[in-house]
């Protein structure tokens, strides 16, 4: 039962990374992918390493069971400082005055507001 729990977690953390991975290539501007990457980068991150501080339990003694309180203890750092470091640099690029995607009201197709050569991609 427990490998199915750990085979779970896994699987699921990796689905997550997948999709983390396909917004930052396919959403258009600085702040949707870093929107993608804040949320998918935590949750796969703590589903992965939950995964494997279950699969340490197997063998069931009190080095493995510290070493999976150290690997829980990790995830609740990276929940706490993901999200906030996620924000610090969104809160730069606005500060700095990173423009942010925008469709144009004639044209059903996706437009950037960000001109071509400036270092994105249109």
């Amino acid at each position: 039962m427990l490998d199915i729990i750990v085979i779970a977690l896994m699987v699921t953390g990796l689905f997550f990374f997948f999709g983390t991975t396909i917004g930052l290539h396919r959403f258009p501007d600085f702040y949707t992918r870093m929107h993608a990457a804040g949320k998918g980068d935590t949750l796969s991150s703590i589903l992965l390493l939950s995964g494997l501080a279950l699969y340490n339990l197997h063998h069931l003694s009190p080095d493995t069971v510290q070493v999976s309180l150290k690997i829980m203890f990790i995830c609740v750092v990276i929940f706490i400082t993901s999200p906030t470091a996620t924000h610090a640099i969104m809160d730069a690029g606005y500060e700095s005055k990173v423009k942010y995607w925008t469709r144009r009201k004639d044209s059903s197709a996706p437009q950037s507001s960000i001109e071509p050569g400036k270092g994105e991609d249109t």
